[in-house]
């Protein structure tokens, strides 16, 4: 009887914490609206959330542009690599305004770096020098972020 109880209860857990484990940053697909909700709340954020909010958009941005570049829609994805740029920037000058999620910014910025390094071995040679760009945009970053949050 104690082992069938221990069965049930393994399962139980099981299905409670594999789900848990499975779920990533790139569950939710973004789109347009939901990038440009966003964007206005970034834009608005007090300083101290903004690195963070900067930090989702970009990586929301680079979801899409590698979901739209994977469909064949190479100039919408184009565009959304240098928007992205512009991000890095702001993510750049907000890192001075003692962000409170700063931890949880870098570690955004280090999978939008590697879904980048993806996009950047599948795409064509002619669009690699923008994705190269983007890329160590940001992984600049990334690094500033990361040296933020070990400052402190």
């Amino acid at each position: 009887m104690r082992t069938v109880v221990r069965i049930v209860a393994l399962v139980a857990l099981n299905l409670t914490v594999i789900p848990l484990c499975a779920s990533s940053p790139d569950e939710k697909s973004p789109d347009q609206q939901s990038i440009e909700a966003l964007e206005t709340k970034a834009s608005q954020a007090q300083p101290r959330e903004q690195c963070f909010l900067y930090a989702q958009l970009v990586h929301q941005m680079t979801e899409l542009s590698v979901k739209q570049y994977a469909a064949g829609n190479v100039d919408a994805a184009n565009g959304l690599l240098k928007k992205i740029q512009l991000m890095a920037q702001k993510i750049h000058f907000s890192l001075a305004n003692n962000d409170k999620r700063l931890k949880n910014a870098e570690i955004l910025l280090n999978h939008t770096a590697f879904r980048l390094t993806e996009m950047l071995h599948a795409s064509n040679y002619e669009d690699r020098p923008l994705v190269e760009q983007t890329l160590a945009q940001i992984n600049q970053a990334q690094n500033e972020t990361m040296m933020e949050v070990f400052h402190k």
